[in-house]
């Protein structure tokens, strides 16, 4: 079974529980996928400084 759970805070990619297992991670209050959440947080100052 699938169900939407929600949003990445991130990158706003769908998050499903799958299975009764949720496909992301939710800590803290906010929601993310697990690519997101593996590439760590992401202070406001630093997007779309890539050097």
């Amino acid at each position: 079974m699938r169900e939407l759970v929600g949003t990445c805070e991130s990158c706003g990619k769908d998050v499903f529980c799958l299975d009764g297992f949720l496909n992301g991670v939710s800590e803290a209050g906010r929601l993310e996928c697990f690519e997101c959440a593996e590439a760590g947080p992401v202070h406001p100052q630093d997007k779309g400084n890539s050097e």
